[in-house]
């Protein structure tokens, strides 16, 4: 397919300062760039039931989280949700058009969680606090009115990479029972080697020397670039993990090892679904207002979590 018309004006709109300029920003001004670059695209946001920001207590200090819940009185399901942005970028508003949807469409209580970012945070924090978040909401669960026996958890790009890698975590820490993953573009692959890598390296979003920095940044050292905590493509048991969509674009980097993921989850007797959206570059997803294919990615996420709640 070629590139999305849409895909081709975003491109254009956002050309902006070269990254080799960004990177060497104070990170606040290049972090803010980053939310700028986000919530521009957003709409306007959809009303939630209660929409409320409180910290909980993890591993390195308390952790800011965003809990949207639904309409009625019954105990919904829960979905632990982490942005993307590299580890070093985003925050609860990058996630927040999406968290709102995929609540009301899934009539389920998200838990955004704003995790530390690197470089002042670098691997294992990020994971570490993901996980910590996880096992706070089931166990907290009643508090806000929800169902510890029904968690699921997703994020998108570096978000996708720690719910994936948080659903591993669970069931080698017997933690918490996750029941779903949803990955969006997650990050699997610390090598940065896969075809559409060499096809996308340049021009699409994200680029190839993007992607070697936010790595460097969040897991410096080539050891922990391979643990199968920070990259799951190095983790040699995928048995027993929960159930998964995996959701790519095809004109992004990490559309390969994304799809592979799948696979590997397949190979390993977990069921996983791969959508592929056509035209679509990296980072579509939480820019509802950019891409009419974004809305039409998040529900179908919310439609599939609704069915595993049920």
């Amino acid at each position: 397919m070629p590139l999305d018309p849409q895909a081709q004006t975003f491109l254009v709109q956002n050309a902006g300062t070269d990254f080799s300029v960004v990177k060497t920003m104070p990170l606040d001004q290049s972090r803010n760039m980053h939310v700028e670059s986000v919530i521009n695209y957003h709409r306007v946001l959809e009303p939630v039931a209660q929409v409320k920001d409180i910290e909980i207590p993890g591993p390195y200090g308390l952790i800011p989280i965003r809990i949207y819940i639904p309409d009625g009185k019954n105990s919904f399901p829960l979905l632990l949700w982490f942005h993307g942005g590299g580890w070093v970028w985003g925050n609860l508003e990058t996630a927040d058009e999406a968290c709102r949807v995929i609540a009301n469409k899934a009539n389920c209580i998200v838990v955004s969680v704003d995790y530390r970012l690197a470089p002042e945070h670098t691997f294992p924090i990020a994971i570490e606090e993901a996980y910590a978040a996880i096992k706070w909401a089931y166990e907290n669960a009643s508090e806000v009115h929800g169902d510890p026996s029904r968690i699921a958890v997703g994020g998108d790009s570096a978000g996708g990479n720690l719910a994936a890698v948080a659903s591993m975590m669970a069931r080698d820490r017997n933690g918490p029972k996750i029941i779903y993953q949803l990955l969006v573009y997650p990050v699997i692959d610390s090598r940065l080697s896969t075809e559409s890598f060499q096809h996308f390296e340049n021009g699409y979003s994200l680029t190839k020397e993007k992607m070697k920095w936010f790595w460097e940044q969040y897991a410096p050292g080539i050891a922990d670039q391979q643990h199968p905590y920070a990259a799951p493509v190095f983790a040699g048991n995928l048995r027993n993990l929960p159930p998964a969509l995996v959701i790519t674009a095809e004109f992004d980097p990490l559309r390969d090892e994304g799809e592979a993921y799948a696979n590997m989850l397949k190979e390993a007797g977990v069921s996983a679904r791969c959508i592929r959206f056509d035209g679509m570059i990296h980072g579509f997803f939480t820019r509802v207002a950019a891409f009419d294919q974004a809305m039409r990615a998040i529900e179908e996420a919310a439609q599939e979590l609704h069915k595993v709640f049920q």
